[in-house]
């Protein structure tokens, strides 16, 4: 049950990848409203994580989890018949509130359920492994479906599993809540959603945009509302997100390494999409349908992981492990040239199963420290971090490999082809017979040295990130709260 709506959570990520051609027919939003129906489902759910987190342990997550799931469903059937684009972007608001309320009440539920160390750390590890395996399922389904069927179809699959949740959720989930909460801190939302939005905002846009100076500007004004909702959360009688989560043993270099495993989860992904479509030439289903081959390892990792400590092996050394065996992944990314099909997607296999026994090892040891009063919030503090990972992770990774795309593109290109790879092509399609050609070619050489170069620097930071996990982790043993 709980599973449901977080693999359609994180599939709402990635559902919109192949459906945005038809919507754009169909309603013709602007540029402006075609950006905002791909980004105000990610921007609403991560402003919003801390203070749904907080708002499950005041009013139960049960409760929490299906007025969610109602506004979920709600929202899904808007989407779908949505005749404006207005409608649509309102709608994916809504279901990024949805998806808000869902994803921190699942993990705490879990964390409530499950008070048996070792099947919660089987559980947590299911968590993760759906949670990574949903973005990727999520643009396939919407290929297939779109294919078939009317764009509108991508958000109509969610109701039937929002109504199972929805019937069956009072009757196999209990109900779990904070006894004695303390008035809600109602200043902090509004703090919380400027610390955050301003930031994933400037990160979201810097990869394609470049570092220019209103997004400089966002991520700065982000920073510093981030200052003040610290503040007041070290000064309140009763705070959102209580300091006293981070005194808990390993809760606070969870945090840290969760972020960073997302830093370089996204990060690689800003690329690799773009090199099976544009370098290798497949179609946006080829890709898709090729981009699924790195989930069969990725399966196993979680609950490998989980294994290996249940067995005695001390937790420090199987996420050290996970570090390396990602670094190893863009290690391996670094190899690449035009035409690595199997390469590339043995790469992000390594990278992204090293990452997920990361993932499910740190999630549980940051739960398992967290009193369960408290788990919604500790919940939402880690997927907060992680999307500030994966907005980082695209910022960073990708103006490295930008730089040195537009590094290797003749100055005498026209100016098109020295911003994406993407404007390369297009320019080399009005061209005329070998001079298209060349510049093509060129243009896919430049960005595989740039995604070479980005790797270069993810194993570096993961190499980094074994060695601060080993020396972070070592002795940090949690007893069940």
């Amino acid at each position: 049950m709980l599973m449901l709506p977080l693999l359609l959570v994180s599939m709402d990520v990635s559902v919109l990848y192949f459906a945005i051609p038809a919507i754009s027919a169909d309603l013709q939003p602007s540029g402006t409203q075609q950006l905002w129906i791909f980004d105000i489902y990610a921007f609403v759910l991560a402003g919003l994580l801390m203070t749904m987190g907080s708002l499950g342990d005041r009013i139960g997550r049960r409760k929490l989890l299906l007025i969610g799931a109602a506004a979920f469903g709600v929202a899904s059937l808007t989407a779908a018949y949505a005749n404006s684009a207005e409608t649509l972007i309102a709608a994916r608001a809504v279901l990024g509130i949805g998806g808000a309320t869902l994803m921190p009440s699942t993990m705490a539920l879990i964390r409530t359920m499950f008070t048996d160390p070792g099947q919660r750390a089987k559980a947590i590890g299911m968590w993760s492994g759906v949670m990574t395996a949903g973005i990727a399922l999520g643009s396939v389904m919407s290929g297939v479906l779109v294919q078939y069927f009317w764009w509108g179809s991508v958000f109509l699959v969610n109701l039937p599993a929002m109504a199972l949740l929805l019937v069956l959720g009072p009757f196999l989930l209990p109900e779990s809540r904070d006894p004695a909460p303390g008035r809600f801190d109602w200043p902090s939302v509004p703090l919380s959603m400027a610390a955050v939005l301003p930031v994933v905002y400037g990160l979201k846009e810097i990869p394609s945009e470049g570092w220019h100076a209103q997004y400089v500007v966002s991520i700065t004004v982000g920073l510093l509302f981030a200052a003040l909702f610290v503040h007041r959360q070290r000064t309140a009688t009763n705070p959102m997100i209580s300091p006293a989560l981070f005194r808990g043993a390993g809760f606070a270099p969870s945090v840290v390494l969760n972020l960073i495993a997302s830093f370089a989860m996204l990060g690689s992904a800003f690329f690799t999409t773009q090199y099976l479509q544009s370098v290798l030439d497949k179609s946006a289903m080829e890709a898709a349908l090729w981009a699924l081959l790195p989930s069969v390892p990725i399966g196993m990792a979680a609950p490998m992981a989980t294994v290996l400590v249940q067995r005695g092996v001390n937790r420090a050394y199987v996420v050290t492990a996970g570090f390396a065996i990602g670094a190893a992944g863009y290690a391996l990314l670094a190899l690449a040239d035009t035409d690595s099909l199997w390469l590339v997607l043995t790469a992000c296999g390594v990278l992204a199963s090293g990452i997920v026994m990361v993932i499910s090892q740190i999630t549980d040891l940051a739960m398992s420290s967290a009193p369960v009063e408290r788990a919604g919030s500790a919940s939402s503090l880690m997927e907060t971090g992680a999307e500030f990972g994966g907005a980082l992770g695209m910022a960073v990774l990708g103006s490295i490999g930008t730089a040195l795309y537009r590094h290797e593109i003749p100055a005498s290109a026209p100016d098109a082809a020295h911003e994406t790879l993407g404007g390369a092509l297009a320019v080399a399609a009005q061209l005329p017979g070998r001079t298209g050609d060349a510049l093509a070619t060129t243009a896919r050489e430049a960005f595989t040295s740039g995604m070479q170069g980005a790797a270069i620097a993810g194993a570096v930071l993961l190499a980094g990130a074994a060695v601060l996990a080993a020396r972070a982790l070592r002795g940090i043993h949690v007893a069940d709260k």
